[in-house]
């Protein structure tokens, strides 16, 4: 006499555990970061920022040139205009050099050198006029707050420089930093040139070594 096992008894065990969605976290924006990772290709990014680099370094150091001899022909109350004159005089350039190694390194465009170029100067000028008026504001503030903190500022330059005695170029130039009248604008110029710097890839980008092709589309 054989007995039947009701249906609702019988343990069913699927060949497979079930697969559980892991719900996501809301916070990530992951569409905003893939829009944003998009936008700076991982090899090109990186070379932007190698070339990126000797570009803010060597328009500092025009930008510095500049400010140098400019900040021994005016008093030292018009800093603020100092800064932006020695910027505008080295701009251009500062944006030639960018121009070129933006072009052979990073984006290595054909031809099209004079359109390229003058694309280069748009890019940069639209930010320009803002980043002047940055640059002065910020040199104000920096002349205001580095006047209210001078003496413990200088005697830390003393205590470094004896600690580096040994090396005469860095003694040299703390013995410039604790002495210089133009030591905000220094400051100050090297802030927004690095802003500037890393804000211009997307205009280069999009903008100036854009294929013809692409912005017709």
């Amino acid at each position: 006499m054989s007995t039947e096992i009701p249906v609702s008894d019988v343990e069913v065990r699927p060949a497979h555990p079930p697969v559980v969605p892991i719900a996501q976290n809301p916070d990530i924006p992951t569409r905003r970061l893939a829009r944003l990772v998009q936008k700076f290709p991982k090899r090109q990014f990186v070379r932007y920022i190698s070339v990126g680099i000797w570009n803010t370094v060597f328009g500092y150091c025009s930008f510095a040139a500049s400010l140098f001899g400019f900040s021994h022909l005016l008093p030292q109350r018009y800093l603020y205009l100092s800064v932006v004159i020695a910027s505008v005089l080295c701009t251009p350039l500062n944006i030639t050099m960018a121009y070129f190694c933006y072009k052979f390194f990073v984006f290595r465009t054909k031809g099209n050198y004079l359109m390229e170029w003058l694309r280069c100067f748009a890019v940069y000028g639209f930010g320009m006029l803002p980043g002047l008026l940055i640059l002065s504001a910020l040199t104000r503030l920096l002349q205001t707050w580095l006047h209210m903190h001078r003496v413990p500022l200088v005697n830390t330059l003393h205590q470094a420089q004896n600690t580096v005695a040994g090396h005469r170029a860095l003694v040299s130039l703390l013995g410039h930093a604790s002495n210089s009248k133009a030591a905000a604008g220094y400051i100050a110029g090297a802030l927004v040139m690095g802003f500037t710097t890393v804000s211009g890839f997307v205009g280069h980008r999009k903008f100036s070594f854009k294929p013809a092709k692409s912005r017709a589309n």
